[in-house]
């Protein structure tokens, strides 16, 4: 029996808090600092993430043996390497890499790298700093449109520009080089060829030798109905993907899953917990397009529910060493979920607007994305609620979302009503 500490406030940690509090190995669930869904799955706690002195102290307080990062900001500063320096903490298990393996996602140039040692199939790319953004200026001109630049660095899911106009790309390099347009985190910049073809997301967990697999998903990144206007956090996704069927996940497994963990071992990195890999598939083939070192979200709305296997089993095979031994089931169904956001998300918007409706939700589990309790329940981010249901197909599973998403109301609220709309 395990005293587990998920850290993280959004809708991928209410989801893991879903599936932990399932568990029949759960002693006690902590969320730090959780939501107002959290909060009826296990015990909110009122720490700060980045706070690695003040979670470790309650780490010792509450005996916790298994710590879940949501979040990649605490995993890329190096929480892992913190909690695991103490030795009376010796024996905790951190579900998420270390920093320098949080790299993958932290730095676009080293997973960049890393694909291109290890030959897993990803666009051409150059890294660009202001020492050599002539070089740049030149690569641009050397690909065809579109043009993609992305921030080296964390940018909130924010630093990917796809451009059309070539006049205007080398503008925008200018812009996130030499005016911090993404700050900090596109002090260089990585060029890419542009990769035409429809996304998708692969989920592994990892002990650093072996892993299994997790249910793949699709996610739907902009704001408008057909894939339109700005990028946001995302605005749905489903599982499973009807074009990623066996010969296509063969593929993947083949050419980029196994390629990634071997790489691991071969660089001597370190890797505890979830890996997601960004897939394009171009007519058939598929490339990587990312990694993320953790849960995606509004993925994990998704594939959670898909997972049928208790997860903290799977993470006592990761404490232990053997989770080459663990099962691993799906749900056979569909899921989707259809992410409530706040006006003029994602751009600014207002808060504390009081949400309506939440208690009629009858097909679906709500999962609250950024919401707080005042008297009543009231929006506190861009991305408000997720509500994920199941179905026999995709488009079920989004019609019985959309018919339980018509039920919540908040001021301004605005949702997609065309998440599958591609498939």
């Amino acid at each position: 029996m395990y005293n587990i500490l998920i850290l993280g406030s959004g809708g991928r940690e209410h989801a893991l808090a879903w599936k932990i509090s399932q568990s029949s190995m759960l002693r006690k669930l902590f969320i730090a600092p959780g939501n107002p869904g959290t909060s009826m799955l296990g015990e909110n706690v009122a720490l700060n993430i980045n706070n690695f002195l003040q979670i470790k102290k309650f780490i010792k307080k509450e005996e916790i043996s298994i710590v879940v990062v949501g979040p990649e900001d605490p995993l890329v500063n190096g929480i892992h390497d913190y909690l695991k320096k103490d030795k009376e903490l010796k024996n905790l298990t951190v579900i998420g890499p270390r920093k320098y393996a949080a790299q993958l996602e932290g730095s676009k140039d080293f997973s960049k790298s890393f694909l291109k040692r290890h030959n897993i199939p990803t666009a051409k790319y150059k890294t660009i700093t202001k020492k050599n953004i002539d070089q740049g200026y030149k690569f641009l001109d050397k690909q065809k449109s579109p043009y993609v630049l992305k921030a080296n660095g964390l940018a909130a899911g924010k630093g990917v520009l796809i451009i059309d106009d070539l006049k205007e790309a080398k503008h925008e390099l200018d812009q996130m080089i030499n005016h911090e347009k993404f700050g900090e985190a596109s002090s260089s910049v990585v060029i890419e060829q542009f990769l035409d073809g429809i996304e998708a997301s692969a989920f592994i967990i990892t002990d650093g030798s072996s892993y299994k697999l997790l249910p793949e998903a699709k996610d739907y990144k902009r704001i408008g109905e057909g894939d339109t206007g700005l990028n946001t956090g995302g605005m749905g996704a489903i599982s499973p993907v009807p074009f990623a069927n066996e010969l296509f996940m063969e593929k993947v497994r083949d050419r980029i899953i196994r390629p990634s963990v071997s790489g691991l071992k071969k660089d001597k990195i370190d890797y505890e917990g979830f890996l997601f890999i960004g897939l394009m598939n171009v007519k058939g083939e598929p490339y990587v397009i990312e990694y993320n070192v953790r849960l995606g979200d509004p993925e994990a709305e998704v594939i959670l529910l898909r997972l049928k296997s208790d997860l903290v089993d799977l993470f006592e095979g990761i404490a232990t060493g053997t989770l080459s031994e663990r099962d691993i089931l799906f749900d056979n169904r569909s899921v989707a979920t259809v992410m409530m956001v706040s006006g003029g998300y994602p751009e600014s918007y207002q808060k504390n607007k009081k949400i309506k409706g939440v208690d009629k939700v009858e097909n679906s589990i709500v999962f609250h994305s950024g919401t707080k309790k005042n008297k009543s329940l009231v929006t506190n981010g861009g991305r408000v609620l997720a509500v994920s249901a199941y179905g026999k197909d995709a488009q079920d599973a989004i019609q019985k979302s959309l018919k339980d998403v018509e039920k919540i109301s908040f001021d301004k609220s605005y949702y997609r009503k065309d998440i599958g709309f591609d498939l």
